[in-house]
């Protein structure tokens, strides 16, 4: 999908009952080690977005790939840089069956005012081993730091 593509999908959003947006914040997002899971489904990037300065970003631990958690926060939130990506609609419950404790599917609040659906951890999975790294704004720029 070239960028003059994606730009038209911004200015014109398209509702359409055949896919799925979903937003991804970390190891999904494009070129990490995790987007091939929503290319072979046939996903594909509609743009780069922010959520509204209400959440922070936690790298969790463990092994393997990193992957961040997106939790809620309306005192102490900042605004995350994301992507919002579409989905045959098809395709997402074989993507979702994939998806960790502690992450899941709900409803993430956008810069501009829109409502997505999206990756987010309840507050109480993460725990205290989680580092927040809400400071670096976005995934890349927290992988960057390392």
């Amino acid at each position: 999908m070239t960028v003059g593509t994606v730009t038209e999908a911004r200015d014109k959003p398209v509702v359409d009952s055949r896919y799925f947006d979903l937003l991804v914040c970390g190891a999904h997002m494009e070129g990490l080690p995790l987007n091939p899971q929503l290319r072979e489904r046939g996903g594909y990037l509609l743009e780069v977005v922010r959520t509204a300065p209400t959440y922070r970003l936690f790298a969790l631990p463990g092994g393997g790939v990193k992957r961040p958690a997106l939790v809620g926060d309306l005192e102490n939130g900042s605004s995350i840089g994301a992507e919002l990506w579409r989905l045959p609609i098809e395709t997402v419950g074989s993507f979702l069956q994939g998806i960790p404790a502690p992450l899941g599917l709900g409803t993430v609040s956008l810069a501009d005012g829109r409502e997505v659906r999206g990756f987010i951890a309840a507050a109480g999975c993460v725990d205290a081993s989680a580092q927040d790294v809400s400071k670096f704004g976005d995934w890349r720029a927290y992988l960057a730091s390392e």
